[in-house]
């Protein structure tokens, strides 16, 4: 009992430390965009943690924990109770209670919306952002997580994914993506073809939130080794930060390399890159690997948001390039990485291939839809003006008011 005891506090600072990530992506989504749709977004980033952990208790942890099932879809039961010995060591190898297991993964489950929030974000209408974030997190995302780490058909198949490059990231990148070639590039990002640059009003707050999210993925990784077990834990979070840190370095340099010049957002988004590339892995690679996959995530960063430009497609943030690309990366990586002989890069890539299929078709249908029904893209006037004036009536400074353009 005292084991289960030490192992349950871990996961609690753990599942706290994830929870304190989206404050990590709020900063990094309004310090990345323009100050009049400050307020939007934040309502966004604070609708998807609250509805996602309601949505996970009413019908998300049941489907993606479905037990025995026939490894594609598990039948809706709405509610959770706890199994007879959810609270003992007999439940979960004594690594934590069913109570700590549903919040840990519940905040999990709204990291997928959070990343098309980034994506879409100042012109999408806040409505059918909150439907599609509904049925996305409270549907599609414990379905396809059922799949890998609900015992599913990828699981028998020897897919390995120890913390969610693929199941949160690529299942959020994927969403994304289909979210931006539906909406549009916002006014003014492309001039005669050429992408032009708009600036984020806060980037402090941006490095801020990016040091956040580090600080949040020892919770993410770190957590994911479902106990606190030593030596698991520890070469877990070394391997998470020696990708982190490699591949901002390497995201930095190349730019600086491509572009004459020292861009502190894309040194941070390098930062996020090595993580996201790590996280399918981090209990699996060596210290060495992780500096390799880190370095490899880094400079997918700079060639895809250069590509993602080229396409005319508008991300701000930098997310399809973030947890999609280097998604599939990471995930890949274990194939081509891991210390554990059972893994395989087929079985990976069969993996990536699937998640594509469930995230881009369900995606469209839900977003097209939404498109046909009620429209998902705000007014020229609206956008222009901001988001926070005509969808919220507030300010977000309303103390330094600043003429935007």
């Amino acid at each position: 009992m005292e084991l289960l005891t030490t192992n349950n506090v871990w996961m609690m600072i753990c599942t706290a430390l994830v929870f304190f990530m989206h404050a990590g992506f709020a900063f990094l989504e309004i310090g990345l965009t323009r100050q009049k749709n400050t307020i939007n977004i934040l309502f966004k980033n604070i609708f998807i943690i609250t509805a996602g952990l309601l949505l996970y208790y009413l019908v998300g942890f049941n489907l993606m924990y479905p037990g025995e099932f026939n490894g594609y879809l598990g039948s809706i039961v709405p509610g959770i109770a706890p199994p007879e010995n959810g609270m003992t060591p007999e439940y979960a190898d004594g690594g934590y209670t069913w109570w700590t297991d549903f919040l840990f993964q519940g905040m999990f489950a709204a990291t997928a919306a959070t990343i098309v929030s980034g994506a879409v974000a100042e012109r999408i209408k806040i409505g059918p952002f909150m439907i599609f974030t509904v049925i996305y997190v409270g549907l599609i995302y414990p379905i396809a997580g059922s799949w890998k780490w609900g015992g599913g058909f990828l699981d028998e198949l020897g897919f390995y994914d120890f913390a969610g490059s693929t199941l949160v990231h690529s299942v959020g990148g994927w969403a994304a993506l289909v979210a931006v070639c539906l909406l549009g590039p916002r006014i003014g990002k492309f001039k005669d073809g050429k992408p032009q640059a708009i600036p984020g009003h806060n980037i402090p707050l941006a490095t801020a939130g990016v040091l956040i999210l580090w600080l949040g993925w020892f919770g993410f990784n770190g957590g994911s080794v479902l106990s606190a077990d030593p030596e698991l834990t520890s070469i877990t979070l070394v391997t998470t930060c020696l990708a982190a840190a490699a591949g901002g370095i390497v995201a930095a340099l190349v730019s600086f390399l491509k572009f004459k010049n020292l861009d502190l957002t894309m040194f941070l988004n390098g930062i996020l890159g090595g993580l996201v590339g790590i996280t399918a892995g981090a209990d699996v690679m060596t210290p060495e690997s992780a500096i390799l996959i880190g370095a490899i995530a880094g400079v997918l960063i700079v060639f895809a948001v250069s590509f993602i430009d080229r396409l005319r497609l508008d991300d701000p943030v930098g997310a399809i390039a973030v947890h999609l690309v280097c998604g599939m990366w990471g995930t890949l990586a274990v194939g081509i990485f891991s210390t554990n002989p059972d893994h395989n890069f087929m079985a990976q890539l069969t993996g990536v291939a699937a998640y594509a299929a469930i995230c881009v078709v369900s995606a469209f249908l839900i977003i097209f839809t939404l498109k046909k029904l009620v429209g998902i893209r705000v007014s020229e006037k609206e956008e222009l003006e901001g988001l926070d004036a005509h969808e919220h009536g507030m300010d977000a400074y309303a103390d330094f008011r600043m003429n935007e353009h």
